[in-house]
C-alpha cells in the first residue's frame, strides 16, 4: 500500500505565528501554484482524503477534482496538532518557560492547554491502522505535523511509539511538499 502525503500550500498569515489548527486560507496564486505542482506527480484513481481545515480541504477538493476522482474525505483525525491559547500568537510572545516546559516533555505536554504530541499521535495512528486494514492507495491531504506522525508509524507500533519517533525526527516538510510512504502489506 501506498500513501500520496501532501503538505498543504503556504498559508495566508505572517511568519512566526503559531497556526496550528487554526482554520487559514491559501492566497488563489499559492493554491494554483500547489496544484499545478502536484497533479501531474499523483496517479489517478486514488481516493482523497483530507484534513478538514480549509488550507487543506480546498487542496483536496482541486486535487480530487484534477485526478478525476470523488470528491475528498475530510477526516479530523488528519488535523493538525491544537496549541490551545498559543493559537494565533507569535512565538516571541509565548512564554519561554511554557515552551522550556513542552521542550522537556514533548510526548505529554499540552501546549498553551491543547493538545499533546501524543494525543495527536493517536488520533493519527489510528487514521494509519484503518487505512492498512483496507490496503488501498491513497492521497492523504493534510499538515506537517500530521505527516510526520503518518511517517512513523510502522507495522506493529503503538501510537506512543509513533509520538516518539515523530517527535525525535522534526524534519523540515515544504509547503504543497508530496511525501510518499510505502506501507507493508498486511501479513
Amino acid at each position: 500500500m501506498r500513501l500520496y502525503l501532501v503538505r498543504h500550500a503556504k498559508p495566508a498569515i505572517v511568519p512566526g505565528i503559531c497556526y496550528g489548527s487554526s482554520d487559514l486560507l491559501v492566497s488563489q496564486e499559492e493554491h494554483e501554484r500547489a496544484v499545478s505542482a502536484l497533479a501531474c506527480r499523483l496517479p489517478e484513481g486514488l481516493p482523497v482524503f483530507s484534513s478538514p481545515l480549509r488550507r487543506c480541504s480546498t487542496l483536496a477538493v482541486a486535487l480530487a477534482a484534477r485526478l478525476g476522482v470523488s470528491p475528498p474525505i475530510h477526516d479530523q483525525r488528519l488535523a493538525e496538532m491544537h496549541f490551545g491559547q498559543w493559537e494565533m500568537r507569535t512565538w516571541e510572545e509565548i512564554d519561554r518557560g511554557e515552551v522550556e516546559a513542552w521542550a522537556s516533555d514533548v510526548v505529554g505536554y499540552r501546549p498553551g492547554g491543547g493538545e499533546s504530541v501524543l494525543e495527536a499521535a493517536r488520533r493519527v495512528h489510528a487514521f494509519h491502522a484503518e487505512r492498512m486494514r483496507c490496503q488501498e492507495d491513497a492521497l492523504v491531504v493534510c499538515h506537517a505535523g500530521t505527516i510526520r506522525l503518518l511517517m512513523a508509524c510502522r507495522d506493529g507500533s503503538t501510537a506512543e511509539e509513533v509520538a516518539l519517533a515523530a517527535a525525535r525526527d522534526p524534519g523540515k516538510i515544504g509547503y504543497g511538499e508530496l511525501v510518499v510512504l510505502d506501507c507493508p502489506a498486511c501479513p
